[in-house]
């Protein structure tokens, strides 16, 4: 059957979204967990009902399985960012807020029924042991990895395990026709939250962030010193995309950009208790301009920081409006494995404004809030956003500001046409990424010569590669105006080539140079900008 893109384009963001949102920021509560949980009677009652199905109905019923959907339908009632995380999903959940877990060092694909190698994380387990892009893991020890009934989760858990321990591989090389063994231990690898940065100009410096995780604070500032070093005196903080996290690492960073004493924001809870977060002396780009770059998925602990610097009359936010979240959540262990995400307060701007969206009709409207910003025009036209005169503020330089769901940027960038956001979709989800990973397994040796900085300057993607693309789309039903994006299209296509061969960092580089955010950006920071600048400054890197 065949696929329209576009058509597909409201529902894929809005499932994307929801998915993201899940991430939520964390508090602690000023109560003991003896206080919180004592016995009382709504509590007996739901013990007691449990343990009459447990031991008087006439079936047998998975009595877990029911507290579970209780405790779900509990908190779909509440709003829609307090949620259960079941066992299963804890220890994943857990690695992506921790910033690490222990493994082989491997991004992988599923590739047909064999676990195929993208490329190893460097100096990790893997790489030093001379694993190579493009290597099929056939086993792990004894387990068998290949086969169409082998879960992509029992091969993570198979390669996953503890510190140090050991692990015998069965490698197939396909580019030498040989099967060969390793033996390596396994090793603390990085998820790494800071996915790119480097110079924009001879004077900006560009971070990209993807969540706010314990070890996110830490790559940020990593990555800023490098940036001054560079002669970074100017900043761009891409937070598009970025669900949020620990609120605690959005006020870290908010502290780099503000002087001391400033607010960030403040917590009020359901006693109207109100906490306070200042900025220190420790701020490390303060007084330098600094560009934000949110979109309509940029939530929470984004918001935080772009809020702190928007009322605080620093830097200039650019972009579209965000999601709008303004609650923050503690997670709660269960007993079982388990734990919940509960809402225990809501954040303030520093001027005083929730920019929580409503979400009084439930969960499903909530998020359906979303795509209808799709429909009514405001991702095109910054006048179709709908504000509200009592949701007002104003900063201390007199900038008018507003509250109630999301962020809305100082200076406004529409998104794209229905095809042009289905080209980025077919990179966002994976789709170029497949392609371009068939095509290296065939054709790898074509590019072994090829340095980063040869294939940033050098590498051209050519009419014939481009065709194969269109063809690969128009085999998977795939129907668009190719033609009309080709440019686009190739540059894609190099950039998805680059994070193969090479690393996120040289993707995001390449990718930039069709970015109408960032171009945006340096328009603004200096409107005689050529495109060429940037270029000559990738071939400097």
């Amino acid at each position: 059957m065949k696929k329209k893109y576009s058509y597909l384009l409201p529902t894929f963001i809005g499932a994307a979204l929801a998915l993201g949102i899940f991430i939520g920021g964390k508090l602690h509560f000023n109560d003991t967990p003896e206080r919180l949980f004592t016995t009382n009677s709504k509590k007996d009652k739901l013990n007691r009902l449990i343990d009459y199905i447990d031991h008087e109905y006439v079936d047998e019923v998975n009595t877990d399985s029911i507290v579970d959907v209780t405790i779900n339908n509990i908190l779909e009632k509440l709003d829609p960012h307090s949620v259960h995380i079941p066992k299963d999903e804890m220890e994943s959940v857990t690695e992506s807020m921790k910033g690490d877990f222990v493994g082989i060092g491997v991004n992988f694909y599923r590739y047909r029924d064999t676990i195929a190698v993208i490329r190893t994380v460097e100096n990790g387990p893997s790489h030093k042991k001379g694993i190579k892009p493009g290597d099929r893991i056939l086993m792990a020890d004894n387990d068998t990895l290949y086969g169409g009934k082998i879960g992509e989760k029992t091969v993570i858990n198979t390669l996953k395990g503890k510190k140090g321990s050991p692990v015998k591989l069965k490698v197939y090389r396909k580019e030498e026709n040989r099967t060969f063994t390793v033996t390596l231990k396994r090793d603390i690898v990085p998820i790494k939250s800071v996915v790119a940065y480097y110079m924009l100009t001879p004077d900006m410096g560009y971070i990209k962030i993807n969540r706010f995780a314990e070890s996110t604070y830490k790559e940020f500032k990593k990555a800023l010193r490098e940036l001054q070093r560079s002669g970074a005196q100017k900043l761009t903080l891409d937070l598009r995309d970025n669900p949020g996290g620990y609120l605690g690492i959005a006020e870290k960073m908010a502290d780099e950009f503000l002087k001391d004493g400033k607010l960030i924001l403040f917590t009020k809870n359901k006693k109207g208790k109100i906490n306070k977060s200042y900025a220190t002396d420790k701020g490390s780009f303060e007084d330098k301009p600094i560009y934000v770059l949110i979109n309509e998925r940029s939530a929470s602990a984004s918001e935080i920081i772009a809020g702190a610097l928007q009322d605080n009359d620093i830097g200039t936010i650019v972009g579209r409006r965000s999601f709008g979240k303004g609650l923050v959540q503690r997670e709660m262990e269960l007993g079982d494995g388990s734990a919940v995400r509960l809402t225990v307060s809501r954040y303030y701007t520093p001027t005083g404004r929730s920019i929580q969206k409503d979400y009084k009709k439930g969960n499903k409207d909530y998020y359906k809030k979303f795509t209808d910003r799709y429909h009514n025009g405001e991702l095109v036209s910054v006048d179709s956003i709908k504000v509200a005169d009592s949701l007002k503020f104003k900063t201390s330089k007199g900038k008018i500001v507003y509250g109630g769901g999301g962020i809305i940027p100082d200076v406004f960038v529409p998104i794209g046409s229905n095809e042009d956001e289905a080209v980025n979709s077919m990179d966002g989800g994976g789709f170029l990424n497949y392609f371009v990973f068939e095509h290296l397994d065939k054709n790898r040796k074509e590019y072994s010569g090829y340095t980063k900085k040869e294939f940033v300057q050098d590498f051209t993607v050519d009419d014939i590669l481009f065709e194969r693309f269109v063809d690969y789309c128009l085999n998977r039903g795939i129907r668009m105006g190719f033609y009309d994006y080709e440019d686009k299209i190739k540059l894609y296509l190099k950039a998805t080539l680059a994070e193969q061969l090479f690393d996120p960092n040289t993707y995001a580089k390449i990718k930039s140079r069709g970015d109408d955010m960032l171009n945006k950006v340096m328009e603004l920071d200096r409107p005689t900008f050529q495109q060429s600048e940037v270029e000559e400054i990738e071939s400097q890197n």
